[in-house]
């Protein structure tokens, strides 16, 4: 049954290319959601999927790209909604759904 894993990841994570990292792990991976850079200066996904994919994706979104220094990830498990087609970069800023 798939769920929905909302991820907020702070440090040194805008400008190390975290949402292409982001974009790489999940490409092969049968989930959809969205990675944006925050406002903030965090990076912000939202991925639905199965539990055990998400809880890998957890893991090395955790441990970010070369060059990245992740401070904090913050997440939140939710049921999924199902109202995304696939997965996405969105534009820097976006306040999310």
């Amino acid at each position: 049954m798939p769920v929905r894993l909302e991820v907020t990841v702070r440090g040194v994570v805008q400008g190390v290319g975290f949402r292409y990292f982001v974009m790489q792990l999940v490409r092969s991976e049968p989930v959809t959601g969205w990675v944006a850079n925050g406002r903030s200066g965090e990076v912000r996904c939202v991925i639905e999927g199965d539990r055990p994919v998400l809880d890998r994706l957890l893991a090395e979104v955790g441990r970010g790209p070369a060059g990245a220094l992740v401070e904090h990830v913050q997440a939140t498990w939710l049921a999924a909604t199902g109202e995304f087609r696939d997965f996405s970069i969105r534009s820097g800023g976006h306040p999310g759904d």
